[in-house]
């Protein structure tokens, strides 16, 4: 069955001539990297108390300290090209993740179908995560800014915004790397041609930024 999925996948990406183009697909399979080295050093799962400040061993017991937000652009292997997402929550002091919630466009389905017609006219899409987004041994690349609490609240007020107005996917016209971009040129970031496969995207973006 993944063998016709694939021969159809083929078919499709050689009749619109897309060889290049970035796409949103399953999860595959993938040797974890580790985080690249960033400016500083991206919603499945909210822990309550995280949105109190949180006492550390550093500071008396029951003082609380500054709360601390970041926001991680990410490539994940996947069946055809990969994906490209946006994380982003609370962390500490260490920069060890405390919340985390997705933003990523992909087709709204989880048959392949959809998938690969995408390669052809647009469909419908989904902006929260996909099947993989959260498992780190699937991670291609990655690239993390740390943000203030006014940063962190305006660029997640403009990813709700994004996520609204997002309604189709299509591989070349708007995919997963076009949607991440657009949240990295409103936070001033220069970006690279949402062409390039996910994980050269990530790797371009902070190469541009950095």
């Amino acid at each position: 069955m993944k063998t016709g999925i694939t021969n159809l996948i083929r078919i499709a990406l050689l009749g619109v001539a897309v060889a290049f183009a970035a796409g949103c697909a399953s999860t595959g399979s993938s040797t974890d990297t580790p985080p690249v080295s960033t400016v500083s050093t991206g919603a499945l799962e909210t822990d309550r108390a995280a949105a109190n400040p949180i006492p550390t061993a550093d500071t008396p017991s029951g003082e609380a300290v500054q709360e601390l937000y970041y926001l991680e652009f990410r490539a994940r292997s996947a069946e055809s090209y990969g994906h490209t997402f946006a994380m982003f929550g609370r962390r500490n002091a260490k920069g060890d993740i405390l919340t985390r919630e997705v933003a990523g466009l992909h087709p709204a389905s989880t048959s392949d179908v959809p998938y690969v017609l995408g390669h052809i006219i647009p469909v419908p899409s989904e902006t929260g995560p996909s099947d993989g987004d959260l498992e780190d041994q699937y991670m291609t690349a990655r690239y993390r800014l740390d943000l203030s609490k006014a940063e962190y609240d305006d660029v997640v007020d403009y990813i709700r915004e994004l996520q609204a107005s997002s309604p189709v996917w299509h591989a070349v016209l708007y995919n997963c790397s076009a949607f991440v971009g657009d949240i990295a040129q409103y936070m001033g970031l220069r970006t690279p041609s949402s062409l390039l496969f996910p994980e050269a995207y990530i790797n371009t973006l902070q190469e541009l930024n950095t």
